[in-house]
């Protein structure tokens, strides 16, 4: 215990050196008596750990700008997330997750009641959260997984796992398929106690982590890449002019959504469902994003917007 909390130590006096009072890598490493690459650890382990948090106040400049647009024509909080066009698609989504992972650890505190959806946003962005415990928290899955090939347990579980050992929260499981077979077998699960509880839950969430789904972005979205859709089950999107979805429930360009035959079959919360949650923070990166970022945000299903600026741009070149 006691070498645990000189090192808690050591990881404070090399933060408060670097961090508040300026000091170099290498003075910070004689007053420690100990080697550069020492201090190099210590402040990397003081940010995993949460001790060092890192905040940032934007300029008045062309990213703020585009954040008030955003704001003011959807009535939302926009928060742009800067860098190079040369920046990969892969880079753009690990960028945008690290700044997002940070405002959704602010955004829960304790005794919150947190829906997560799952993909391949969710997921980068659980790589990145930092230990930070609060009191009575606890995560609920808010679309199910499951589909002919998988359960999808183990890939929802990784990203429920990362955000409940983040915030020292408990976690419940939504165990059906991402879509039913028929509609008429959906209404007979919603009647079983076992999913009436977890639904409850949902219902009392005062915060919900998403993304949105695109069927032709760079990166794919989870749900199109992973035996989700049948080929014809595909065609008849197109068919329907649906351009991505919420939580797998399937968006056209104007945000309508209660006419696609295919969302009496889902499993995740309608855009009106959704509304019901106070606070929701919707993380998306790619300009590939950028069409069924407009159907949600024409939906209302967010209340706070996460973007890189190349897709904020492509926003609203669209409009």
């Amino acid at each position: 215990m006691e070498s645990q909390l000189a090192h808690h130590d050591d990881l404070y006096r090399a933060a408060l050196l670097y961090y508040i009072q300026g000091e170099s890598m290498e003075a910070i490493a004689r007053q420690l008596d100990v080697s550069r690459s020492t201090v190099s650890r210590h402040l990397k382990q003081a940010r995993q750990s949460g001790l060092v948090r890192i905040t940032l106040n934007p300029p008045d400049a062309a990213s703020s700008r585009l954040e008030s647009t955003i704001e003011r024509l959807f009535g939302i909080t926009a928060h742009i997330v800067t860098m190079r066009d040369s920046v990969s698609e892969v880079a753009r989504l690990d960028r945008v997750s690290k700044v997002a992972a940070s405002f959704i650890s602010d955004a829960v505190v304790d005794n919150t009641m947190v829906g997560l959806a799952w993909g391949t946003t969710l997921a980068a962005v659980a790589t990145h959260l930092v230990a930070h415990p609060v009191a009575g928290c606890t995560l609920v899955q808010l679309n199910g997984a499951a589909n002919d090939r998988t359960t999808g347990i183990d890939y929802v579980s990784n990203i429920m796992s990362s955000f409940a050992h983040a915030f020292d929260a408990d976690s419940i499981l939504f165990p059906v398929p991402a879509f039913f077979d028929y509609a008429s077998t959906r209404e007979a699960l919603w009647r079983e106690r076992s999913i009436i509880r977890v639904r409850a839950a949902q219902e009392q969430c005062g915060l919900a982590v998403f993304s949105v789904g695109s069927l032709t972005s760079e990166l794919p979205s989870h749900v199109y890449s992973s035996g989700y859709l049948t080929a014809h089950e595909r065609a008849g999107l197109a068919a329907d002019h649906v351009v991505g979805d919420v939580c797998t429930v399937l968006l056209r360009s104007d945000g309508s959504w209660a006419d696609i035959e295919l969302n009496a079959r889902a499993s995740g919360p309608t855009p009106n469902q959704l509304r019901r949650i106070p606070r929701r923070i919707c993380v998306v990166a790619g300009s590939g994003k950028a069409l069924p970022l407009l159907a949600a945000l024409r939906a209302k299903v967010m209340t706070e917007l996460i973007v890189d600026v190349q897709t904020a741009n492509a926003l609203l070149e669209l409009l």
